[in-house]
């Protein structure tokens, strides 16, 4: 099977690195040549909670040639339009397309390369990329290994094209076949409009949104707006790392309480990570805050569902990409207004009063 990995930046590094340890062949492709000459000449390098260096076949995408059964789409949603056009020749007609994307890309992917040719999955690790050649892997390497992917068809049929995918990512890790793809995607959404919405408003790690109780609870209240926005849009969450998202649903206010040793379970293995939203916005580029966060505010609007807290994180990241600025973590006196009413479980969260 020929295979490739479109986007092969923080986590596509560490993704091709393992398939490669693994026996599995893959194209590493980036825009990034400084990057793709390093894979070459020196090999992938992994570090953080993982250290490995594997040799890897990396080119730019004016290298490619022939056509590939597999393809692993890891670039940024901003880029697709232009991504999938240049892929299009690559591909043949029983050719599947894996997007690993953040937010819910099914849709965007298919409607270029055909739905017939478009799976996908949520990725369940994170990674920071150190530079040419080099990425660090930020979740712990047994996480990883425990729950690496989940991947699905549009339509909810487990076919056999499916079991190939899942060679090639169990090189990786844990990977499970779903029948509710889209359920998949808004649990996965729920994990990056959390820790990674406001990772990226307040310019710090993951572990410092949690140690904050003013940024935990607006953790728990950006989930619990984007369960109702997938309620909203007919979609329930899917079971993601072993764990209920339905649970982070809030009956009242007061029930975060409730939730707050969930958020901590999952996340705690997450701490050292910060999101590639802030990555971008160090670097001067543009985010993925529109297909992320954004899209639970979008679906609301469409369903008359308040998402003030969504809302917030689009506004406070929008507002830093525009100005090529980087946010800091005084940002988080801009939620004061809407945590004001929730006084009493602030004051409980910073007592301790909570799992």
């Amino acid at each position: 099977m020929r295979a490739a990995i479109i986007g092969a930046g923080s986590l596509g590094t560490i993704i091709g690195a393992l398939m490669a340890k693994g026996g599995r062949p893959v194209d590493l492709v980036d825009t990034n040549r400084e990057h793709v000459d390093a894979l070459n000449r020196d090999g992938a390098r992994v570090t953080g909670e993982m250290d490995l260096l594997v040799p890897v076949h990396a080119l730019t995408p004016d290298a490619m040639s022939g056509q590939y059964d597999l393809v692993f789409l890891l670039s940024k949603q901003t880029a697709n339009k232009a991504v999938l056009s240049h892929l299009l020749p690559f591909l043949h007609g029983e050719s599947v397309v894996c997007t690993l994307q953040n937010g819910i890309p099914e849709p965007s992917v298919a409607a270029v390369v055909g739905q017939g040719r478009t799976i996908g999955g949520a990725v369940g690790f994170g990674a920071t990329w150190l530079g040419p050649g080099v990425s660090s892997l930020t979740t712990t390497a047994e996480a990883v290994r425990k729950f690496a992917f989940e991947i699905g068809e549009m339509d909810g049929v487990i076919r056999p094209r499916l079991t190939g995918v899942q060679d090639y990512l169990s090189c990786v890790g844990r990977t499970e076949l779903l029948d509710d793809l889209m359920g998949i995607r808004w649990s996965k959404v729920l994990m990056n409009a959390t820790f990674s919405g406001m990772s990226a408003a307040l310019g710090c790690t993951f572990g410092e949104v949690m140690d904050d109780p003013r940024a935990l609870l607006c953790v728990a209240f950006i989930a619990d707006e984007t369960v109702r926005a997938a309620h909203a849009a007919g979609h329930r969450m899917a079971p993601m790392q072993g764990e209920d998202f339905e649970r982070f649903a809030l009956a009242s206010p007061a029930s975060v309480l409730g939730v707050l040793p969930l958020i901590r379970k999952i996340w705690s293995q997450h701490r050292q990570l910060r999101a590639s939203m802030l990555q971008d916005l160090e670097k001067g580029r543009d985010t993925e805050i529109d297909f992320i966060n954004g899209i639970v505010c979008r679906t609301g609007r469409e369903h008359g569902l308040a998402t003030p807290f969504n809302d917030r994180v689009v506004e406070l990241v929008s507002g830093a990409q525009a100005a090529r600025s980087v946010p800091g973590f005084s940002n988080i006196d801009r939620f004061d207004d809407l945590l004001r009413p929730h006084r009493a479980l602030l004051d409980s969260i910073s007592r301790g009063n909570h799992g």
